[in-house]
C-alpha cells in the first residue's frame, strides 16, 4: 500500500450531490481532494444559491421503503456505505409519508458544512473550461445535467461524441398560509407516515375537465431553435405534456384520488386531487407534487389558482424548465466509471445518464471509492448486480443498449432475476413471483449481497 502522506490529490469537478459525495468518500480514505464548483462565479439556469448539493427540483428523495421499493433499497445501501448525502438528508428530514423529503436549504447547508470542515478537501470556487491534467492524475467529472457550455465542449472534444440532451422541469412552491383549508385538508395517501404529511386539494369531475383544458391551451415557454428536438425525460414530464396525452392521464398519475377521504365532503369521492408536500423545515412552504411545468409564469398563476384551495395561493417559486445533458455511458465508460478513451477521467452523477438525487449521489459514491481504491493500490471489487447500486452501475456502464440509451431512475427492472423466483406447478406450468412477493424477494437478496460485499471493499 502507498504511504497516504505522499499521495497526490484526486480532482473532483462539480459540487452537486455526486461531486460532494465523491469528494467525501475519497477523504474518508485519507486521500486529499480538490473539489471544483463554478458557482457563484458562473450561474446556471436552474440553481438559485451557490450552496453545495443544492436541490433544484423537488425536495423529495422519493420512497424510503427498503422492502418494496428499489429507491428505498438504494437509500438503505447508501446509509450502510456511510453516504454523506443520505446522512444530511436524514438530519433534515420533513414529514412526507413513506417518502424521504428534506428541507432543501438545511440539506445543502449540512453538506457544505461537512465538506468545508474536512481538512483533506480543498474547495475551489472556479469554473473549469478545459480538462488539462497530467497523465498520472485522477479526475472525476460530476458536473451534472447543467454542465457549462465550455466544459461540455471539452468533454465532446475528448470523447469524440456529441452529448445527448433532454429537458427536465421544476414544480412550483406555494406558501402554506395562502392555502384555503376550508377546501383543502391534511392527509397522506392510505394514511402512510404520520397520516397527515400532505395537503390535498380536491376537484370534482367538472373542475378536473376544465383544469385539463386550461393546461393544454395555456401559453408555454418557447424553445430555442436548437432545443426543439430535445426529448423529455419520461420520469419527469411537465404536467401539461401529461395532460396532452389524454384527459385521464393525470387522474391516474400525480392527481389520482385513491387512498384519500375529503373531511369536508366525506361521502363524495373527488375525481382528482392535487397534493402538496412540505418543502422547508418550518413548514411554511409546500411543493406541488408532480406539477413540474413549462407554462409561463403568468399562466401558472392563472391556471393553478383555479385549483380548489389555491384560489389565493402565493407562490414562493414558480415552476420552470431546463436542459439537461448526459453522456452515452454504455459506449464511453468502463465498469469502474472510467472513460475508455482517457482512463484518468471518471464520470459520476447525472451526467452519466442516471436520473434522480439518490441515484446521482450513489454513482458519486462509487466513483469516489473507485478512485480512492486505485490511488491506494486496493483491488476494485464491483458491487453485486443484485444490489440496487450494482444494478444501477451496470445500467450506466454496459447493461443498456448504447444505440438507445436514455436516463433512468433505479427500478426493479434493472435487477437480475433471482434464484427460486420461478417454480413448476403440478401441471408443469411455470409460476413466477409477482407483485409485492417479487419485490420483497429482490430486496432480501440485494440486502444479503450488500452484506457479503461490504467486507470486500474495506468499508471505513
Amino acid at each position: 500500500m502507498k504511504e497516504i502522506n505522499m499521495l497526490k490529490p484526486i480532482h473532483v469537478v462539480g459540487g452537486g450531490l455526486a461531486g460532494s459525495e465523491a469528494a467525501w468518500q475519497i477523504a474518508r480514505y485519507g486521500i486529499p481532494v480538490i473539489l471544483y464548483e463554478m458557482r457563484p462565479d458562473r450561474k446556471t439556469d436552474a440553481h438559485i444559491t451557490d450552496g453545495l448539493a443544492e436541490l433544484v427540483c423537488s425536495n423529495s428523495f422519493r420512497s424510503d421503503d427498503a422492502d418494496y421499493n428499489a429507491v428505498g433499497l438504494l437509500h438503505e445501501e447508501m446509509r450502510r456505505l456511510n453516504s454523506l448525502i443520505l446522512k444530511s438528508a436524514d438530519s433534515n428530514r420533513l414529514p412526507a409519508g413513506g417518502a424521504l423529503a428534506v428541507d432543501r436549504n438545511g440539506f445543502s447547508l449540512s453538506v457544505q458544512k461537512a465538506i468545508e470542515s474536512e481538512p483533506l478537501i480543498t474547495l475551489l470556487r472556479q469554473e473549469l473550461t478545459k480538462i488539462e491534467f497530467q497523465e498520472n492524475d485522477s479526475i472525476i467529472i460530476a458536473t451534472g445535467p447543467l454542465t457549462s457550455p465550455s466544459l461540455s465542449q471539452a468533454i465532446i472534444n475528448i470523447t469524440g461524441r456529441d452529448n445527448l440532451a433532454f429537458f427536465d422541469a421544476i414544480a412550483p412552491i406555494v406558501y402554506k398560509d395562502s392555502i384555503d383549508f376550508d377546501k383543502a385538508w391534511f392527509q397522506s395517501r392510505y394514511d402512510k407516515g404520520n397520516s397527515a404529511d400532505y395537503i390535498n386539494c380536491p376537484m370534482d369531475q367538472g373542475q378536473y375537465e376544465l383544469f385539463i383544458q386550461d393546461l393544454v391551451e395555456s401559453e408555454k415557454v418557447s424553445f430555442h431553435e436548437w432545443e426543439k428536438n430535445t426529448p423529455y425525460f419520461e420520469g419527469c414530464l411537465p404536467i401539461e405534456v401529461m395532460a396532452e396525452r389524454g384527459p385521464q392521464t393525470l387522474a391516474f398519475g400525480p392527481m389520482k384520488p385513491v387512498g384519500l377521504t375529503n373531511p369536508h365532503n366525506p361521502t363524495q369521492k373527488p375525481a382528482a386531487v392535487v397534493q402538496l408536500r412540505q418543502d422547508n423545515i418550518i413548514g411554511t412552504t409546500y411543493n406541488m407534487v408532480g406539477f413540474q411545468t413549462k407554462l409561463t409564469y403568468s399562466e401558472q398563476k392563472s391556471v393553478f389558482q383555479k385549483i380548489p384551495g389555491l384560489e389565493n395561493a402565493t407562490f414562493s417559486r414558480f415552476g420552470g424548465l431546463h436542459r439537461n445533458t448526459f453522456i452515452n455511458g454504455p459506449k464511453l465508460l468502463n465498469p469502474t466509471l472510467k472513460l475508455k478513451s482517457k482512463p484518468i477521467l471518471r464520470f459520476a452523477g447525472q451526467i452519466t445518464g442516471c436520473e434522480g438525487y439518490v441515484e446521482s449521489a450513489s454513482i458519486g459514491l462509487l466513483a469516489g471509492r473507485f478512485a480512492a481504491f486505485e490511488r491506494l493500490g486496493h483491488e476494485i471489487v464491483l458491487p453485486p448486480l443484485e444490489t440496487a447500486i450494482g444494478s444501477l452501475l451496470r445500467h450506466i456502464t454496459g447493461g443498456n443498449d448504447p444505440s438507445n440509451y436514455q436516463p433512468m431512475n433505479i427500478n426493479f427492472g434493472l435487477f437480475p432475476p433471482i434464484e427460486g423466483s420461478t417454480v413448476k406447478s403440478n401441471n408443469n406450468k411455470i409460476n413466477r413471483l409477482k407483485g409485492r412477493d417479487r419485490k420483497l424477494a429482490l430486496t432480501k437478496c440485494g440486502r444479503q449481497k450488500m452484506t457479503d460485499w461490504i467486507p470486500l471493499i474495506k468499508n471505513y
